[in-house]
């Protein structure tokens, strides 16, 4: 595998890992919410990987990028708040799917696996600076 297939995949993964975060922060955005625009309440996404074929490597090297985001099928949570709006005839309103606990476990995670992706490309791109430099003596 050559430095440059290493960019290609940490750069991939670090791509991934930003619309990870992207989608992380509207959960988080909006896990008080509500009513959304369309009047009901939010409902959390996830990110879904997939494996990229880079193509043109003699070792079969594979990156990532998202295949999809999909919304969390779980029910809203429901809040007894009879003097909400938005309350039905029970007192009860719905409220968004999202847990902040793991959404925020979810952006540790997401963070380090961007950093991480960052840290090699920047080792690569010493790797390359230090052959050329060896090459130009």
């Amino acid at each position: 595998m050559s430095l440059f297939d290493a960019f290609r995949i940490a750069g991939g993964g670090a791509v991934a890992q930003g619309q990870r975060l992207n989608v992380v922060a509207s959960n988080l955005a909006n896990a008080d919410s509500a009513a959304g625009p369309d009047g009901q309440a939010y409902r959390a996404r996830q990110v879904v990987f997939e494996a990229v074929d880079l193509g043109g490597t003699a070792n079969g090297a594979q990156s990532v990028r998202v295949r999809s985001v999909t919304t969390d099928s779980s029910p809203p949570r429901r809040v007894h708040d009879p003097k909400h709006p938005l309350a039905d005839g029970e007192g009860y309103v719905s409220m968004p799917n999202v847990s902040a606990a793991e959404e925020m476990v979810n952006m540790i995670s997401a963070a380090r696996s961007y950093e991480s992706n960052i840290e090699v490309m920047n080792t690569a791109k010493t790797l390359l600076q230090k052959t050329l430099q060896l090459g130009g003596n």
